[in-house]
């Protein structure tokens, strides 16, 4: 049996101390090649290449995509034109118009969101720096006007105020039971370009290697690769965990109307967490859901409880859609990246 996310469970999520302390749902993946197929997880500048963890039974776990890595991917569904009008875009153009430089980015693709050096090159700086403020004395407003998706994925403002926002939405893949693959390549030259003469023998490019070095990353030598990481086979499930915290939630307070503001970052949350999973990972890494495991939502009580969630898609999106017209969602804002502003920051972390 399973219960609906009406609205009164909304409510009990967004502002009821006794209501439940997390909305989790478990996704079974599977390569689209097919159960047991290799697939490629995440890489990280560590000699292994792989996170892979043994557990003390001998279990070997792979991180296939990170917590901060599903939150960017993510938090772009808010530039998408069906949710655009949800949070208020911040866009930061730019570079050079006549030196061809110029270009623009949304603060929604900026990884550490408000928190983001990019944010404080430009003339909002210092609406940065006051919501942190003001979140770090316990009025997150100012956030949820300029920076909504802080309060939702979270963000730490490391560089200045060092205010810690707690991720309301939390995602996660791994694999269970890895065994890792190498792989083998050797690169061949469309020409051989020793017997034409324009390349040296292998004997004297051998005595010079950075010579050697040189002409192989131009494509003109034989190069062979072998040994390199060469993905993963799971023979254990490929698990994707959304965890919705409703208790980091309800902590975020306001000077006013923050019963309206909870509601406002929960439809975020949940328009966030309850959509598809884009699923291209990276090459080699196409995951969907495994068709005969259905995954389903859970409100889990502070008693441990779970109790089946029926979530209506549509209707969420509709109610989402009210709150932040009730909450009133900030216009949305242009502005200019400042070299000037950029370097006096550098000047900052020097010091």
């Amino acid at each position: 049996m399973t219960t609906p996310l009406d609205l009164a469970l909304l409510e009990r999520c967004a502002n009821d101390p006794k209501g439940p302390v997390a909305l989790h749902m478990a996704t079974e993946l599977l390569p689209v090649e097919g159960r047991g197929q290799p697939f490629f997880p995440a890489t990280f500048a560590m000699e292994s290449k792989y996170n892979i963890d043994e557990l003390a039974d001998g279990t070997r776990v792979a991180l296939v995509d990170s917590v901060g890595s599903q939150a960017n991917r993510m938090e772009p569904l808010f530039l998408e034109e069906e949710y655009a009008d949800l949070v208020p875009q911040v866009t930061i153009r730019y570079g050079d118009p006549k030196k061809g430089t110029d270009g623009q980015v949304s603060l929604l693709e900026a990884g550490h969101r408000v928190g983001d050096a990019v944010l404080r090159c430009t003339s909002l700086a210092a609406s940065a720096h006051e919501a942190f403020v003001a979140a770090g004395k316990g009025d997150c407003g100012p956030m949820a006007r300029l920076g909504p998706t802080s309060l939702v994925f979270g963000a730490w403002d490391s560089r200045d105020t060092g205010v810690k926002l707690p991720r309301i939405v939390q995602s996660v893949i791994r694999a269970w039971d890895v065994s890792r693959l190498s792989r083998s390549a050797q690169f061949v030259p469309a020409l051989d370009y020793q017997a034409l003469g324009v390349v040296a023998d292998d004997q004297k490019l051998e005595k010079d290697k950075k010579t050697k070095s040189g002409l192989a990353e131009r494509g003109f030598l034989h190069v062979p690769s072998t040994g390199d990481h060469g993905g993963v086979i799971a023979t254990g499930p490929i698990r994707r965990n959304v965890t919705v915290n409703l208790i980091a939630l309800r902590r975020l307070q306001a000077t006013e109307r923050a019963e309206e503001m909870r509601r406002y970052i929960l439809g975020l949350a949940l328009i966030a967490a309850t959509a598809p999973l884009d699923p291209f990972l990276r090459q080699g890494c196409l995951l969907v859901p495994d068709a005969d495991r259905q995954s389903e939502w859970n409100a889990v009580s502070r008693s441990g409880s779970r109790e089946a969630v029926e979530v209506d898609r549509e209707g969420l999106i509709a109610w989402a859609r009210s709150q932040a017209e009730v909450w009133g969602v900030a216009e949305d804002q242009t502005v200019d990246f400042d070299e000037k502003l950029a370097k006096e920051d550098m000047k900052k972390g020097a010091k």
